[in-house]
Formats: structure tokens, C-alpha cells, sequence
């Protein structure tokens, strides 16, 4: 025995557990043409027609769209989107009954065709100059899906990153009644070939291998014609059997291998497409034509005209009926599908999809209903004939009893939902319905646990994060109370040398004082206050010798020659003697003078005792002198040269010098009774504690200060300072910059 390529090879096939052999009832339809629907007047278009979830609406209402326009746009994997099959007005977007056994409302787009059936611009590409990229792009936008019955989006298994041995192309066909696929083989064989290899370029397998039913001698000679002496395209022809046509029972009748359960065809190296598929792939790659129609079986006795009707998708069933010749008896039924897997139309205005095979309207003695339900006499005919060779009555029971767990144990996943163990069944009980219900059960609390799951993933998630952030929040807050614990204990140390330092100086403070003893005091005072004495009279002896040495200058009549010859300059000095008596006396009226006072000594006491004031009053002499000396040399012709008297005051005024000389020995002599004032006020404030009677001796000294002064000379020294003063001023003023 060679291997299993070799067995494939030579034609080998192999069997499947189960099956039965219902009638097959093609002849009505298989050996007439496909014939064109004509546009409805209008179309009822699903945004999800598929496995997975709708796209994204593109049009809005009031829209007109074009002919192979997209209608939705693909948001995932798991989308594919929906075309206009015919150009027309988008005249609604509403919930419209769906094309399920619950005939639940589902959002769709009610498109008014306009007649003119209007294309919009179309790029058709060239499989050998496009990559696999390209390619699947292209599929998912024609929005291709499964059309054998599944709607699985078909771009998603041309994208399989597994390496595919086989490519299986599904031709059988085995359910009664429908030849949909047959009438496509026959007319298309050509544009189905083309599909075929579009598949291999994706997919790159070792052989593709075509399974047809025996039963359509037709269909397998156009594909053996078409196909030629191309290698490793291979079309078997396996025995009718039904369900012939189920994924795992075909792959098991041409390879011999079982897909595990709960795993799927590529796992093990298999991909399988529905012919139907093929022949879209290779519209939507060569001529750009999304699935926007496909050829539907319409057949049963109540229809004048039994045919293949090449439909667009949207197409009511009412409106594909009556083309047909619908003559509709007493409790009619109308069933998308097959005899075996179809259901039963609550609605008849629900359109044909893209997964719609075939529309059967039976007669009552042609497809009987079925009769009331009986219990199971455990006859075990279902088990024999399931395909998948599971437990049909153990199922039948844990489904009643809502028993998930048992169910998953029992593999209800892998039931086919092909009916053959209802149609076996002696008790009329309708199994495929209850597996239908317990398999919605498990998916709703499938979805429930995965809300469940994310939902306590988010939770984790926040509460991880509120974690995070407390330890974050805790760690910064630790790192701030460390900097504030630094930063009191800098402040402490800065603070505790502070109070160190303070209570240092109050221990010092507190420490008791020695007392001095009251002689040594006096003493000290005595000590001090002759020293304050000596000090007057060197100071005295000083002003004597300033003012003896002004005077010797020659001529002495220099002072007076102004006074006499001008009268204001007498007046100025004069009102100065007057000012500076003035504050004499005011001074004795705030102070009592001693009994022994020299009256003529009392102005010379005064500007000893404030040489401010002297100064003050000097300063206002000096002004009015220079006022009045500017006043005579504009006014006053120049002394004549016979006036001899006035030739040393003249000498002296053009001499600047000399009056600089003067007014620095007069300021020198200032500054000394300043200082003079300075040394009694700092005597007088250390005697302030004293009794009256140790206070007495300062008058007694300004007494005799102002005894040993010359009144005269004082007031002429002080006048002689000022008109030096005033004189040199003039001289600077004079001089040529």
C-alpha cells in the first residue's frame, strides 16, 4: 500500500459512519437552465449576512447608490461587507424580519431600484501579477462568505497561516431537492476553474481534490472538461449518500482523515470551499463583481415553473415565489433550505441571503408536517444513523434537562444540525430543534461568562491600579513626611543653638553685678569733670591765640573800614551782635546764672555753649555780606588811590588766599567750641543721676568761660571770619574758569 497521496492519487475513497438515503427529487430543476430574476420593485438587504458581525454603514437614507456599491464597510476580521445588488434610492434603514427559524427583526437597508441597473467603475486585477495581500483584500471587499450554508467570511480561511496539504472543493450537493450547485457546474464549469486557482495561489496546495456526487454525470463531465491535463486538480465522484456534503464527512470520504473534536479542518492540513464560493472568488478577482446574487433552487408542486433562479441578494421571497408561479394552498409552508436542514418562514417578505440555497414551497402530501411528538422507545435508529456518530438520545435528554456540561461531554458542538436522526426517528421527535435550542442556550452563556470574565478582568485592573496608586500616593506621602521630619530637625538645631545663645546671655544677664562703691564713683565723676575742664581751657588758650594772630595782621582797621564806609555792612553786623544777644538771654532764661556772672560775658557764654547756633548765624552773615558786596561793586565807583585806609581791605579782597587762610582758621575755631559743646553735653548726661548738689559745678564753669573770654575780640574775631568768608567766595567766583 503506497501512502496516502499515492491512495489519493489513484482515485481511492473511503466511508463515513451513519447516513441515510432520502429521496432526492432533482429531477424537477437539474436539467433546466439557470433563469434570470427580474429587479423586485424593492430590496430588503441585511448589513449582516455572515458568521461574525455586521460593517459599518456607509449610505444614509434618501441616498442614491450604484450597482456593486459598498453599502457597509468591514471594521474587523470578522466583517464583510454587504453590496447594492441593483443602483437605486436608499429608502429606508429599519428592522426587518431575519432569515432565521425565530424570524427576529435585524437592522436593514430597503433599497428602490431605479431600473437603470447602473454599474459603478470596476478594476478587475490579474491573479498572476497580484500578491496574496491583494488577493485577500479583494475577497473580503467582494464580501465573499461561505455559501454553502455556514457564511463562515471565506477570507479568513484563504489566510490560513498553516501549510495546507489538501484543497477541497465541495460539489456534492447531497440534500433533496437542491441542484443550485449542479446548473452552476454545468453553465460556469470554466469561471469555476478559474476560482479553483486563484484558491491554489493563495493557499499552495499539494492537490485540490473536487467531490461530486454520482448522481450528476453532467456537472462532473463539464469540470473534467474544464480542468483538462492540469496537474493535481483531481474530481472524484463519491456514492449519494446524504449527508455527503457535511465538511467533516467529505473530508473523511477523500482523505480518510477525522477532523478532532472541537478542532478544525486545518489543524490537520485540510481546506474545504464551496463551489458556489469558487465561482465568486473568481467574479469578485476578474471582473470586480461583488456578491450581489447567486443562483437559488426554487421548487415544490405548489409552483407552476420549478427552477433555478439566478436571484439578487435582498430579492423577498414573495416576490422570487411568484416569478415562479406560486399557487399557495391551505396552511402553506414555505422553507429556506432543503427538506433535511431548512426551516420553515415565519414572514414571507424575508429576502434571500447570501447563504440561501434553495426556497421550497411542498403541498402537504408532497412534504407532510410534522406529526404530534412521543416519547422515545429508545430504538437507537438515531444513533445509528448520525454522521458524526454521536449519542442522539443522550443529548435528546441532557438538552430538556438544560444540562450544559453533559452536552459539552457529550460533543453536542459537533452535530451537523443535518437531520438525519429526525428523519429516522419513529417518535416524530424533532431532535436537530432541540439541539438548535440548547446550542443557542450554550453560546448566550458562553457570551454571558465572557462578559463575566472581562468584567472581572476590569475589575482586577482597577482594583490593581487603585492599589498602585494608594502605594504610590503612601510612598509619596512618606517621602514628604521625611523632608518635613528634616526639615524640623534643621529648624530644631538652628533653634536650640538659638535658645543656646539666649540662655547664655540670660545666665550672664542673671549673674549679680558688683557694686561699685560710692567713693570710687565720685572719684571717677571727679576725675572726669577735671578732665572736661583742662580740655576747655586748651581749647580756650587755642581760640586766644587764633584770634591774637588775625588781629596782628596789618591793617587792623581792615575790619572796621567797610563798616564805616558802608552802612549796610555795620547794619548785617549789628543785627548778628543782636541775634546772638538774643540767644544769650534766652539761654539764662532757661537756665538760672550764677550770682558771679560777668554781664559782658554772657554772649560769649552762649556761642561757647551752642556753636550750632554761632554757625547758624555766621552762615546768615555771610550771605547778607556777599549780598551787600555784590550790591557795592555794582553800585559804587571804585575807591579813589588817595584813600589809603582802603588799600589793605582792597589788597585783601583781590588776595583770595589770604581769605581762604581766614575762613579755614575761623572754621578750625568752630570746630573746636563744637567739640568743646560736645564734651559738656556728654558730662551733663553722666551727672543726670546726681543729686542737685553734684550737678552744681556746670555753671560754675560756663561762668568762668565766659569771664576769661574778651566779648569784643569774639565778636570781632566772628566778624572778621565772615567777611573773609564771604570775600573768598566772591574771589572764587571771580575767577576765570
Amino acid at each position: 500500500m503506497g501512502t496516502l497521496f499515492q491512495q489519493i492519487q489513484a482515485g481511492e475513497l473511503w466511508d463515513f459512519h451513519g447516513g441515510i438515503h432520502p429521496p432526492s427529487r432533482k429531477e424537477r430543476t437539474n436539467h433546466k437552465p439557470v433563469a434570470l430574476m427580474d429587479i423586485p420593485a424593492q430590496l430588503y438587504i441585511p448589513l449582516r449576512q455572515h458568521i461574525g458581525v455586521a460593517g459599518q454603514l456607509q449610505v444614509k437614507v434618501g441616498e442614491r447608490v450604484l450597482k456593486g456599491q459598498a453599502l457597509t464597510k468591514a471594521s474587523n476580521a470578522m466583517a464583510v461587507p454587504v453590496h447594492a445588488p441593483t443602483s437605486g434610492l436608499i429608502k429606508a434603514i429599519e428592522l426587518h424580519p431575519s432569515a432565521h427559524p425565530s424570524a427576529l427583526p435585524e437592522p436593514t437597508l430597503v433599497l428602490e431600484p431605479d431600473g437603470l441597473d447602473e454599474w459603478r467603475p470596476r478594476q478587475p486585477l490579474d491573479p498572476d501579477h497580484c500578491d496574496a495581500f491583494s488577493l485577500l483584500e479583494r475577497i473580503q471587499d467582494a464580501g465573499i462568505a461561505g455559501m454553502g450554508g455556514a457564511g463562515f467570511p471565506s477570507h479568513l480561511k484563504l489566510g490560513a497561516k498553516q501549510p495546507v496539504d489538501y484543497l477541497i472543493i465541495n460539489a456534492v450537493e447531497c440534500e433533496p431537492y437542491i441542484t443550485a450547485d449542479d446548473l452552476l457546474m454545468q453553465e460556469r464549469a470554466s469561471d469555476i476553474l478559474a476560482g479553483i486557482e486563484i484558491l491554489m495561489k493563495l493557499l499552495n496546495p499539494k492537490a485540490v481534490l473536487i467531490g461530486i456526487e454520482d448522481d450528476k454525470p453532467i456537472a462532473a463531465a463539464s469540470l473534467k472538461a474544464a480542468i483538462g491535463q492540469k496537474e493535481h486538480i483531481f474530481v472524484r465522484e463519491v456514492p449519494t449518500k446524504y449527508p455527503s456534503g457535511g465538511e467533516k464527512q467529505l473530508i473523511r470520504l477523500l482523505t480518510s482523515k477525522e477532523v478532532p473534536a472541537g478542532r478544525r479542518p486545518v489543524d490537520i492540513g485540510i481546506v474545504m470551499q464551496n463551489v458556489g464560493t469558487a465561482f465568486a472568488i473568481a467574479q469578485a478577482v476578474l471582473d470586480d463583481i461583488p456578491l450581489i446574487h447567486r443562483v437559488v433552487t426554487v421548487a415544490g408542486d405548489t409552483l407552476n415553473q420549478q427552477q433555478n433562479m439566478l436571484t439578487l441578494i435582498g430579492t423577498p421571497v414573495s416576490d422570487l415565489l411568484s416569478a415562479c408561479g406560486f399557487q399557495a394552498g391551505e396552511q402553506q409552508r414555505v422553507i429556506m433550505g432543503g427538506p433535511m436542514m431548512g426551516f420553515t418562514l415565519a414572514d414571507w417578505r424575508i429576502p434571500v441571503v447570501k447563504t440561501t440555497n434553495c426556497i421550497l414551497a411542498p403541498t402537504e402530501a408532497e412534504l407532510p408536517a410534522a406529526q404530534h411528538e412521543m416519547d422515545c422507545i429508545r430504538c437507537s435508529a438515531c444513533a445509528d444513523a448520525c454522521p458524526a456518530s454521536l449519542l442522539p438520545q443522550q443529548l435528546l435528554w441532557y438538552s430538556k434537562a438544560r444540562d450544559q456540561d453533559k452536552l459539552k461531554e457529550y460533543n453536542l458542538s459537533d452535530c451537523i444540525e443535518c437531520g438525519a436522526c429526525a428523519y429516522v426517528c419513529p417518535s416524530e421527535i424533532p431532535l436537530v430543534q432541540y439541539y438548535r435550542v440548547a446550542k443557542a442556550e450554550i453560546r448566550e452563556t458562553q457570551r454571558e461568562e465572557l462578559k463575566a470574565e472581562q468584567a472581572k478582568a476590569r475589575f482586577d485592573a482597577r482594583t490593581e491600579r487603585l492599589e498602585r496608586e494608594k502605594q504610590e500616593r503612601l510612598e509619596k506621602n512618606q517621602q514628604l513626611a521625611a523632608q518635613r521630619l528634616a526639615a524640623q530637625q534643621a529648624k530644631g538645631e538652628a533653634d536650640s543653638a538659638a535658645a543656646k545663645v539666649q540662655q547664655a546671655l540670660e545666665r550672664v544677664q542673671q549673674q549679680p553685678q558688683p557694686e561699685l562703691d560710692k567713693a570710687a564713683v565720685q572719684a571717677e565723676r571727679e576725675r572726669r569733670k577735671a578732665e572736661a575742664l583742662a580740655y576747655q581751657q586748651q581749647k580756650r588758650a587755642a581760640e586766644q591765640a587764633a584770634t591774637q594772630e588775625a588781629a596782628a595782621q596789618p591793617p587792623t582797621a581792615a575790619p572796621e573800614a567797610p563798616t564805616a564806609e558802608d552802612p549796610r555792612k555795620a547794619a548785617i553786623a549789628a543785627a548778628l551782635a543782636r541775634a546772638k544777644a538774643k540767644k544769650a538771654q534766652q539761654s539764662d532764661d532757661a537756665a538760672p546764672a550764677p550770682a558771679s556772672a560777668d554781664k559782658d560775658a554772657e554772649p560769649a557764654a552762649a556761642e561757647a555753649e551752642d556753636p550750632r547756633k554761632a554757625a547758624v548765624a555766621a552762615a546768615i552773615a555771610r550771605a547778607k555780606a556777599k549780598k551787600a558786596q555784590q550790591s557795592d561793586d555794582d553800585a559804587a565807583p571804585a575807591p579813589a588811590p588817595e584813600d589809603k585806609d582802603a588799600e589793605p581791605a582792597a589788597a585783601e579782597a583781590e588776595d583770595p588766599r589770604k581769605a581762604a587762610v581766614a575762613a579755614a582758621i575761623a572754621r578750625a575755631k568752630a570746630k573746636k567750641a563744637q567739640q568743646s559743646a560736645d564734651s559738656v553735653n556728654a558730662d551733663a548726661a553722666a551727672d543726670d543721676s546726681e543729686t542737685p548738689a553734684v550737678k552744681q559745678p556746670a555753671p560754675a564753669m560756663a561762668e568762668t568761660t565766659s569771664a576769661s573770654a574778651d566779648p569784643a575780640a569774639a565778636k570781632k574775631a566772628a566778624i572778621a571770619a565772615a567777611i573773609a568768608r564771604a570775600k573768598a567766595k566772591k574771589a572764587q567766583d571771580n575767577e576765570p574758569s
